[in-house]
């Protein structure tokens, strides 16, 4: 299903195997890997990855990347240029900003992708696992994160919304305007 004239389009898919200039990494603050997609990119990735997110822990960030932020690090093995790390927030129950950070989240990837010029942009659902951030709260910020900046920028041209599940899609789906309303 896509929006904004076709500039945004939320999808099931694989994140590890999709073909776009830059994809972006749901991390944790250690940049070393863990669970989830986190984990599935730095596997798919391999360890190239990891021996440059070793060396901006080094040189940048040796006490983690902070949640909302967002750093670029080359893809590896993986089929695209490259990989965008950002971290989400934990969800705490609302009251701690975490609607803040995860559009800090999502805004400071789409900035790195446009400075290294991508025109296309895929994501992952940033925070809605293990971090527990309620899919239909995380899906209003996402849409109006993604849908100012496509509204007014000419880069990235085409951002991709990857839903590991049918599931996860639909709730996107549900919380957001009609693809029509646009």
């Amino acid at each position: 299903m896509n929006w904004l004239n076709g500039r945004l389009e939320a999808l099931t898919g694989d994140i590890t195997t999709f073909h776009a200039d830059a994809i972006v990494n749901a991390a944790n603050s250690t940049l070393l890997g863990g669970g989830g997609v986190d984990g599935a990119i730095h596997k798919a990735g391999g360890p190239e990855i990891m021996a440059e997110c070793h060396k901006l822990r080094e040189t940048q960030f040796p006490r983690g990347l902070p949640t909302g932020e967002a750093v670029l690090t080359g893809a590896g093995k993986l089929p695209c240029k490259y990989v965008i790390h950002t971290v989400g927030p934990v969800w705490r129950g609302g009251q701690e900003g975490e609607e803040g950070l995860l559009a800090s989240a999502y805004r400071n990837a789409l900035e790195k992708a446009a400075e290294v010029g991508a025109h296309t942009l895929a994501y992952p659902a940033i925070s809605t696992g293990v971090y527990g951030y309620p899919a239909d709260k995380a899906a209003k910020v996402v849409w109006r994160v993604l849908s100012a900046r496509l509204r007014h920028h000419t880069l990235p041209e085409k951002v991709y919304l990857l839903f590991f599940s049918v599931s996860g899609l639909s709730d996107f789906i549900d919380n957001v305007p009609p693809p029509d309303a646009f």
